[in-house]
């Protein structure tokens, strides 16, 4: 049983998303040319986005058993270039109106500019998904409360221009579990203080952080349990997986490669308290999530 069970019944702009009993799967679409993974999916050759495409891809997400598709307009791999907000929304705008005319699935937007979310939100998307955890774009609670969108803030200490693939193994020096745990207390308040009580942490893995320190994470994932609050773990396709099963002196492995890597981080995480799984891979993210949950029910 959960410490606050009315906090894992998320209302999602007038739509539930019922986390009590069992997690759910967030599947990844992203219309971006420059996406660690997957990026260039859906381009066609003039830049254009193949929106036919994008969402069938999203449907067969659907079938698979995603809960949620999470759209991104707007590439956050470390290094990435920054785009406008009027990119963005070209990007992702027409896609979440055609996906919402073919599905109920609830929508969540990838961004953290708040004209971004005014548009996406405007479509049919029912949730917020900020990198930032508010603190990129102050504007950015204000829509998600006119919405009564629900909020994913996440870690991260910098801005993804600022960041470098988690490949350094060194620790930095101050603890990661009470830096991320501070950082999340303050984002939850902060979206408290503007009338958002529909909250979803994320840790932010792969964001600004070492191996060990990613790894350390997802350990003492249970901890952030302590803000009461649903806890996205986002680790599908990650460089710190990838690091971790290569053989030595081998390159890590490419993302596309690290399926096995992701299956076995997202089972450590629903066994550490994990509600939902963002994933690129929804087949096995459902099927870990069925283990688990099945396994926890028996033990109920």
């Amino acid at each position: 049983m959960k410490e606050n069970p009315e906090h894992y019944l998320l209302d999602c702009s007038g739509c539930e998303l019922d986390l009590r009993r069992n997690p759910a799967v967030m599947g990844i679409v992203n219309l971006t040319p420059d996406s660690f993974s997957d990026g260039g999916m859906f381009q066609l050759a003039d830049k254009k986005t193949d929106l036919d495409r994008a969402v069938n891809y999203a449907l067969s997400m659907v079938g698979e058993g995603a809960v949620i598709i999470d759209v991104g307009g707007e590439s956050s791999r470390p290094g990435s270039a920054k785009i406008s907000a009027a990119e963005e929304i070209r990007r992702t705008a027409p896609f979440i109106s055609l996906l919402r005319k073919k599905s109920d699935v609830l929508i969540s937007i990838d961004t953290y500019k708040a004209e971004v979310a005014d548009a996406a939100l405007g479509e049919g998307a029912q949730i917020v998904n900020d990198i930032s955890g508010f603190t990129f774009d102050r504007a950015l609670p204000s829509v998600c409360r006119r919405y009564r969108a629900a909020a994913v803030l996440m870690h991260a200490p910098l801005t993804p221009q600022a960041m470098k693939w988690s490949t350094e193994t060194l620790s930095a020096s101050e603890e990661i579990n009470r830096r991320v745990m501070a950082f999340l207390q303050k984002a939850v308040a902060l979206a408290e203080d503007a009338g958002i009580d529909n909250i979803v942490i994320d840790p932010g893995f792969g964001f600004g952080k070492s191996v060990e320190e990613n790894f350390r994470l997802l350990g003492n994932l249970r901890a952030l349990l302590e803000l009461r609050r649903p806890l996205l773990a986002g680790v599908s396709r990650k460089s710190f997986l990838g690091h971790a099963v290569k053989k030595q002196g081998e390159s890590d492995l490419p993302p596309a490669e690290r399926y096995d890597a992701t299956a076995a981080a997202q089972t450590i995480a629903l066994m550490n308290g994990a509600s939902i799984i963002r994933a690129h891979d929804i087949r096995s993210a459902v099927h870990a999530a069925a283990v688990v949950s099945a396994m926890k029910n028996a033990m109920a």
